[in-house]
């Protein structure tokens, strides 16, 4: 495994030797641990990005959308455990 230098200041050190032994792990697996967590969190906010571009462009594309208070009423209504009707996508009104 290759070696990463990272320099911390002592505050943090600190900081991140307590949090280690307060979740009863190393100071080095709990720095991995955060690094790894980081980098999940970063590639979910790219692929939710990425999902709601290619939806906007679906929109921008076929010019039709579902009303918010359409959609809405619509997810109380399965929140619910009511059956609804899915409410279909029309031509936005310019």
């Amino acid at each position: 495994m290759p070696t990463t230098t990272i320099r911390l200041p002592e505050d943090l050190k600190a900081r991140v030797a307590a949090a280690a032994e307060r979740a009863g792990t190393t100071a080095h697996s709990f720095i991995l641990e955060a690094i790894a967590e980081k980098a999940d969190q970063e590639e979910r906010r790219a692929d939710f990005n990425d999902v709601a571009e290619k939806r906007y462009a679906q929109i921008i594309a076929s010019g039709k959308t579902i009303p918010w208070s359409e959609m809405r009423r619509y997810l109380e209504h399965r929140l619910a455990g009511q059956t609804a009707k899915r409410p279909l996508a029309r031509k936005l009104a310019r």
